[in-house]
């Protein structure tokens, strides 16, 4: 390579004449590399003549000859039209590598629709065909990319794209969703709808374990998806409500019950067939949430006659009569019929003399009696377990049906209505008096609640006050927070179209880079370079030093025999050290070993070898260490060199490499029910005082969010002011592991305006709630020091 020319002058002629005799497949593609290094026109003219064999040549001549294209084209772009046709040929590859290589090559060179339908169209081929999950991920993310220029194009891959719903991994499905639901328009949509139904009835009828893993996730995908078509495209919400209902019961309720929520209210034509839907499968739901959000739709939206009598008597029949409160000796048969239950049968051993006079062995088996079936309605079965928020939203739900009912049913009945309802109401109370739930301390609120339902029915007067406020407003309120959740979509959807510009006015610009652009009229750059520092995280050239430098840690110091600096890389699973020796010392350093050894979930997969050293000399030694999981680490060791004047020993303990849980945590987000759910689930919390001389509530807040690396869920207006703040946090690392972050401060006045109050952190494995805990000890006392 370095003096080819004149050692071998007709090189390239040889190569050409060597590649359409050779049938091996690696000495081809060797051949191939030297004359397009050699000889680029020469390359090229070969390939124009043996253009329809390149696919008999090999994969790895294939992606040569891709290299090629994208080195020529880059250089001279007015050579595209003589590499497209071999592109196009290369699409129908058996290898998935040179068909995804041609595709993305292929759209980098031409924005013409049909090469961008036949990359499309190679790209859904490879996403249904590979069974490799990351290879599954890649593909989404070049089929994100592509629907930000050719919209339209995807539009017509749709439902190819959809078929890679089957993979049982959840990330695949949800990346699946998120892609093809940007895309779905008023002449797909029925078909799309279709699909999601069918993927939702599939995660009930499924019992392989793989579809089990998917689980209740991958259903709120599916359901959250409908939910989405539903509110953009009113024609299908009628088509979808009432399969969702069917899966009310199930452990995907909540978000069910939420979008027939959402359904009841939007669109008033669907409301009479969605209440009948939704009292009929009253007695089928077993959660409690789910309880409380179908009540206060029966409450809300029932107002003729017949659907108010069969709501109450629908929800009086799931009470059944007060009281409310299971007696002492019922509880413990109860609790003794479930323990026999649980222990199975019983067997007895004992000798026995038969009529011949000798004896015998008998074995009796003793059945457990079996405990009679539970018939009570999963209604009156919350209530008796003291679930006091349920109760009271009840008496709410009866009070409103009573009121409504007020004109609309025969007053006779209205009268046993309003009484019955008063019954349930202080049998509630009285459920909650004695209940001993971990919301009896929620007594007080329940009483003042139930006793303004109460005066309501009672006292003509309040009634007249109450009537309005009780019947509308809320009904107003939900119609007002779906609005401004409709803005907030829009608005984040817009905040993610708005593109940053590439360049600024006054920055400088590269020649070969705009001529580039120019012509392609494409945003994917060919350069090499630049796809290198993309793939290994070094796209902010600017501070490229700074962060470098925040990861070089001294071990040893300046006046030790031996000066040793570490550059720490940590990319996901993998923290790569570059150690540099020094040698201070005149004398020549032999057998030099730097041992090192690891604290926390971190294992050495590389171990530094040994090294000569000569006087006044330097070397980089290099080390691998795999991580297995999200907690702080520590990496320590010891220099151990011998000197070959003296022929001693030497030994330099080294300083400590802190390894922090920042580089692992990276920002996410969920649902507020996920974080619930996760957060009633996991077991390890560490709770941490607030300490800090921040002042101000936001402030503090946002200091928290930036220096945990987390996002905030709950919405705040920086422009609010009060005395207390209360927000939760959320994110994953990059092992999957969550970390949830609430963050409860007040600010007293009694306490010269200092915030106080409490942070607490919950995750399901110890090392990320005590990392992270020290992290927020750290951090919390003051802001930063901003550098002028």
């Amino acid at each position: 390579r370095l003096y080819g020319e004149s050692l071998i002058p007709d090189g390239p002629e040889l190569m050409a004449r060597f590649i359409e005799a050779e049938t091996d497949v690696a000495s081809r593609r060797n051949a191939f590399l030297m004359m397009f290094n050699e000889a680029e026109d020469l390359a090229i003219q070969f390939l124009a003549h043996n253009m329809d064999d390149v696919g008999k040549y090999g994969d790895g001549f294939a992606l040569l000859v891709l290299e090629l294209t994208r080195r020529i084209c880059r250089r001279d772009p007015t050579q595209k039209s003589r590499f497209v046709r071999v592109l196009f040929q290369m699409l129908s590859s058996d290898s998935a590598a040179v068909s995804y290589e041609a595709a993305w090559t292929l759209v980098s060179l031409s924005s013409a629709p049909t090469a961008v339908r036949a990359a499309a169209v190679t790209y859904t081929t490879l996403l249904n065909s590979q069974n490799d999950n990351n290879v599954k991920l890649i593909v989404l993310e070049r089929l994100e990319k592509l629907k930000e220029k050719h919209y339209k194009i995807l539009q017509e891959l749709l439902m190819d794209i959809l078929r890679a719903l089957s993979s049982p991994n959840p990330d695949i499905c949800k990346k699946v969703l998120e892609v093809a639901m940007d895309i779905v328009t008023s002449r797909n949509v029925k078909e799309v709808v279709n699909t999601l139904k069918r993927e939702v009835v599939k995660t009930t009828q499924d019992s392989d374990t793989d579809n089990e893993a998917k689980g209740m996730v991958y259903r709120n995908m599916l359901i959250s998806a409908i939910h989405g078509c539903a509110a953009r495209f009113p024609d299908v919400a009628e088509s979808v409500v009432h399969t969702l209902m069917d899966f009310i019961s199930t452990d995907g309720g909540m978000q069910v019950v939420i979008f027939v929520r959402a359904i009841v209210e939007q669109y008033p034509e669907l409301r009479p067939a969605i209440l009948s839907k939704l009292l009929s499968s009253l007695d089928e739901i077993s959660t409690n949430q789910v309880m409380c959000v179908s009540l206060w739709i029966l409450g809300e939206y029932c107002e003729d006659a017949d659907t108010l009598t069969e709501a109450y008597e629908a929800i009086t029949e799931q009470l059944g009569e007060p009281p409310f409160i299971i007696n002492p000796e019922e509880k413990e048969a109860a609790e003794k019929a479930a323990a026999e239950a649980a222990t199975g049968p019983k067997m007895t051993t004992k000798s026995v003399v038969l009529s011949d006079g000798t004896y015998a062995t008998q074995t009796i088996y003793s059945e457990t009696k079996t405990p009679e079936t539970d018939d009570t309605p999963p209604l009156r079965k919350m209530i008796i377990g003291g679930d006091v928020f349920l109760g009271a939203i009840v008496s709410s739900s009866l009070t409103k049906i009573c009121l409504r009912s007020d004109g609309v049913v025969d007053g006779i009945k209205l009268k046993k209505m309003t009484v019955d309802s008063l019954l349930i109401m202080c049998g509630i109370v009285k459920m909650a008096e004695v209940s001993s739930s971990a919301q009896r301390s929620s007594l007080a609120d329940c009483k003042d609640r139930i006793t303004l339902c109460c005066r309501s029915l009672l006292d003509p007067k309040t009634k007249e006050l109450l009537k309005k406020t009780l019947l509308e407003d809320g009904k107003k309120t939900f119609a007002e927070f779906l609005k401004l959740l409709k803005e907030k979509e829009a608005q984040e959807t817009k905040n993610e179209t708005k593109e940053a510009p590439v360049t600024q006015a006054d920055d400088l610009i590269h020649f070969r880079q705009l001529r580039t652009m120019a012509v392609q009229g494409g945003d994917v750059d060919l350069d090499d370079g630049n796809d290198l520092a993309r793939a290994t995280g070094y796209t902010d050239s600017g501070s490229l030093l700074t962060s470098e430098l925040n990861h070089v840690y001294q071990l040893s110091g300046f006046a030790d025999p031996v000066y040793a600096e570490a550059f720490v890389t940590v990319h996901d699973y993998d923290i790569v050290l570059e150690i540099l020796v020094m040698n201070r010392t005149p004398n020549t350093l032999s057998n030099l070993t730097v041992e090192l050894s690891t604290m926390g979930d971190m294992k050495i997969v590389e171990r530094p070898q040994s090294h000569t050293i000569g006087p006044l000399d330097q070397t980089t030694i290099r080390a691998s260490i795999k991580v297995s999981s999200t907690e702080t680490g520590h990496i320590f060791g010891t220099i151990v060199y011998e000197d070959t004047s003296t022929m001693e020993k030497g030994y330099i303990n080294l300083n400590d490499i802190h390894m922090d849980i920042m580089d692992y945590i990276r920002p996410a987000t969920c649902t507020d029910e996920a974080f619930r759910s996760m957060w009633a689930e996991f077991e390890w919390e560490n709770k941490v005082a607030i300490s800090t001389s921040v002042s101000g509530l936001i402030e503090f807040l946002n200091h928290i969010v930036e220096s945990t690396n987390m996002t905030c869920l709950t919405p705040h207006d920086s422009n609010e002011k009060g005395s207390f703040l209360a927000a939760n946090l959320y994110a994953r690392s990059v092992f999957g592991e969550d970390a949830l972050v609430n963050v409860s401060v007040e600010k007293k006045e009694d306490n010269d305006g200092k915030l106080a109050g409490y942070i607490r952190i919950r995750s399901k494995t110890q090392g990320i709630a005590l990392s992270l805990g020290d992290r927020i000890t750290s951090v919390q006392r003051g802001l930063p020091e901003k550098k002028a």
